[in-house]
């Protein structure tokens, strides 16, 4: 029997790490999911790390188990996206020295040491904080010179893992915008942003495109992971760029991608900022788009947690029943959300309902609270862009694990007054995106094997005003709460 043709998508992310078999047509053939190890770092108030190395064993074993789930297949092609910010340094001899995740914040005390922040927002598209690249590179070459002293270059993670099937180092342009040392506007590194940092050229390596071939898996790699040598490696790119590939827009929607955080973002034709500095603006993986965006930080992690806590035997599908049976509403969160009208983040979060308690409050309630804690924080967020870029459609699309919920789909509806849209097999969006990466690597024209879209219709518009200004108070009382801790 002749094997099937298959792509392995390796998916890095903040939490954790996935290896995803997927046919040409977007079809889950086999997936091996585990949490990224992380240490904390002991010269640094505020930091986190990895070992690559495990991470890489780690891989392999994922993938191992993947492929036999997929049973007969043959894998035509590897691509791989991971968690933006993040990067891996690479020192003599190909050695990976260290990993630096996104939620690493070692740069934070250099920070002040940038003293035109404007001007590199005009080049990056981004306030500089601790979160980008940059900062944890100055981190890492003020205080683990041990480290610093063998660096040849950096990665950011997605690249890394590439770099590992084929050794050939090569930054995408769409990671390459996270560092704060690319020109979004000019889709280049910038020689002013690296003399900003005091960093030598020498660390940069070239810059690729999506959904090009890198080039073949070496031979001992593909023996390792019980691949064929035929095998090509083909540059993926940013999780949420390929999330938004999965929904298949079109230039100028706008696209709610909702994992451990929910980047709210449209796809625009040129580069464009905003005057108070609120947005991010990135290359997309496909040419001449850019990813306009704000966030609404830490959500789908939050809602994860917090099942966690209330249903931790039970499906999200009992969670769904016993939302849809219980109507009461009096409960309100806020939980650190973000919105890019505020310039700090809300460090105090909880819950708030009537005392004493009422024999109506319920388990319900409370992830209730934390689905319009999300679905309000999306329409700020929203509210955002599209003051800034407009937004004509009478739709959004939607992706990622954090929208299974179709009582959240249904509540962002409600509150953006939008219809929200989902094509079959949103839930595992960058997988599905790394299959449309590899076929428009090989020319094969993308046709999911399933095209069905879900839409979600706004509703109720009066009762969800009246919601939104509850929660607006509410998140303002944990801001006052937080202020007067600090």
């Amino acid at each position: 029997m002749q094997k099937k043709d298959a792509y392995l998508v390796l998916d890095i992310g903040t939490g954790n790490v996935r290896v995803v078999v997927v046919n040409p047509y977007g079809e889950i053939l086999g997936v091996a999911t585990g949490d990224i190890v992380y240490h904390r770092d002991d010269l640094y108030p505020d930091s986190i790390y990895f070992d690559p190395e495990l991470l890489w064993q780690q891989l392999k074993q994922l993938g191992l188990n993947a492929l036999k789930q997929a049973g007969d297949v043959m894998i035509k092609a590897i691509t791989t996206t991971s968690q933006r910010e993040g990067i891996v340094l690479i020192g003599k001899n190909e050695k990976s020295l260290i990993g630096l995740p996104n939620i690493d914040h070692r740069g934070r005390e250099w920070e002040h040491t940038l003293t035109d922040k404007n001007r590199v927002y005009q080049l990056t598209g981004r306030y500089p904080t601790s979160l980008f690249s940059a900062f944890k590179l100055t981190g890492i070459r003020e205080r683990r010179t041990a480290i610093w002293d063998q660096l040849s270059f950096f990665l950011s993670i997605s690249d890394w893992a590439e770099f590992k099937f084929t050794g050939i180092p090569k930054y995408e342009h769409s990671q390459a915008s996270e560092t704060l040392l690319y020109d979004v506007a000019k889709k280049d590194w910038s020689p002013e942003l690296q003399n900003m940092f005091g960093l030598d050229e020498k660390y940069f390596p070239a810059l690729s495109d999506a959904a090009t071939i890198s080039g073949k898996i070496k031979k001992e790699v593909a023996k390792e992971w019980n691949i064929s040598e035929i095998s090509v490696v083909v540059t993926g790119g940013g999780d949420t760029q390929l999330a938004i590939k999965s929904t298949q827009p079109s230039m100028d929607d706008i696209v709610i991608v909702s994992g451990t955080t929910t980047p709210i973002v449209k796809l625009v034709d040129s580069y464009i900022t905003d005057s108070d500095e609120r947005t991010w603006t990135s290359r997309d993986i496909e040419n001449g788009r850019f990813v306009f965006e704000a966030n609404a930080g830490v959500t789908g992690l939050n809602y994860q947690r917090l099942k966690e806590v209330f249903y931790p035997n039970e499906s999200y599908e009992i969670i769904e029943k016993e939302l849809t049976e219980n109507k009461q509403s009096s409960c309100m969160a806020s939980l650190g959300s973000l919105i890019a009208t505020e310039r700090k983040s809300i460090t105090t979060g909880g819950f708030i309902f009537p005392a004493p308690v009422s024999h109506e409050l319920t388990r319900s309630c409370f992830v209730r609270a934390t689905l319009l804690d999300i679905a309000f924080s999306i329409a700020e967020n929203y509210k955002v862009l599209k003051e800034i870029a407009g937004h004509q459609a009478d739709y959004v699309w939607a992706c990622g694990g954090g929208l299974k919920s179709k009582y959240l789909r249904q509540l962002i509806a409600n509150v953006i007054n939008k219809k929200v849209q989902v094509r079959h097999g949103f839930q595992q969006s960058s997988a599905v995106g790394g299959a449309l990466v590899c076929n428009d690597a090989l020319n094969i024209t993308n046709q999911l094997a399933n095209i069905e879209v879900e839409v979600a219709e706004p509703l109720d518009q009066d009762k969800y005003n009246e919601l939104h200004s509850e929660w607006k108070k509410t998140r303002n009382f944990f801001k006052q709460t937080g202020n007067l801790q600090n």
